[in-house]
């Protein structure tokens, strides 16, 4: 096979693979990096013929992520419960053609805080099973472990992805309960804020100063007290696939990015970047 015949075979594949290296690594970047190195990997193959070319190239991207997790944790670039590299895909929020095959490869931003928390071995053998149904058997040799010590890892995975909360309604709807949201504080309407906020809400908010979870709608609604519409001004955007909203500061510039899981008329989950400095390296819709 020459390498024009090789390079379209890999491009059949490489939205797959970026799938699944966004997933482990949080980041579309190093997602794109590590596919881009199982790319160099398969034109220098020399070995024997590769008869299943989809699970060659799964086995070798996952090995490079895993890799790349391990090398994070161990240069001390990233902890546990560190999402500071996770990045957000932020969009305009409107209705087009493309939206359902978008949101069919998309992942809400609630899951890759979550995945981001699972040791590099436990996040990889999740993803694979779980969201691409990579045989246990297949995921023991990428992890490096057992079918046995591979199910286990995907099992206690499961256990701390299970209270993410998932999304309902339509996205119409959504994106509604997400624009009343924005009326009822912009307006000061608490009663209709708190009717829209689940009791339980649970708000992560990363900020220069890290990440901290606050539970409860009372935390919510006390932050929008602090605020001032008159000098912010705030709209409906897409983050990752679900209506989030996007607030600009009075100098103009981005200050704070939501992300708004809805189930059941209410705001459920909410994941805050309230950091400035990183908004602004960030690829994000225009005032």
């Amino acid at each position: 096979m020459d390498e024009n015949e090789l390079a379209a075979d890999f491009e059949e594949h490489r939205a797959r693979l970026v799938a699944v290296a966004t997933r482990v690594l949080g980041s579309r970047a190093d997602a794109e990096d590590a596919v881009q190195e199982t790319w160099l990997r398969l034109a220098g193959h020399s070995g024997d013929e590769i008869e299943n070319l989809g699970g060659w190239l799964t086995r070798v991207t996952g090995r490079i992520c895993i890799d790349m997790l391990r090398r994070r944790t161990s240069r001390g670039e990233e902890t546990l419960d560190d999402w500071s590299r996770v990045e957000p895909v932020v969009t305009e929020d409107e209705e087009r053609p493309e939206d359902a095959a978008e949101l069919a490869d998309s992942v809400g931003l609630a899951l890759l805080v979550v995945l981001q928390s699972l040791r590099p071995e436990e996040r990889l053998a999740f993803v694979l099973h779980d969201l691409f149904a990579v045989p246990f058997a297949e995921v023991a040799t990428i992890v490096g472990t057992t079918t046995d010590a591979s199910k286990m890892l995907a099992s206690r995975a499961r256990r701390k992805v299970q209270g993410t909360p998932h999304p309902t309604g339509s996205l119409r709807e959504r994106r509604e309960v997400v624009d009343a949201f924005l009326a009822a504080a912009r307006s000061g309407d608490f009663d209709a804020l708190l009717a829209l906020l689940d009791p339980d809400v649970t708000w992560h908010r990363h900020t220069p100063k890290g990440h901290t979870v606050r539970i409860g709608a009372n935390e919510v609604l006390a932050a929008v007290r602090r605020g001032d519409p008159e000098r912010l001004e705030a709209r409906r955007v897409s983050v990752n696939g679900e209506p989030g909203i996007l607030v600009w500061g009075p100098n103009g510039k981005p200050m704070s990015l939501m992300s708004c899981t809805v189930a059941d008329g209410r705001l459920v989950d909410i994941v805050s970047i309230i950091d400035p400095v990183r908004l602004a390296t960030m690829d994000l819709p225009a005032r």
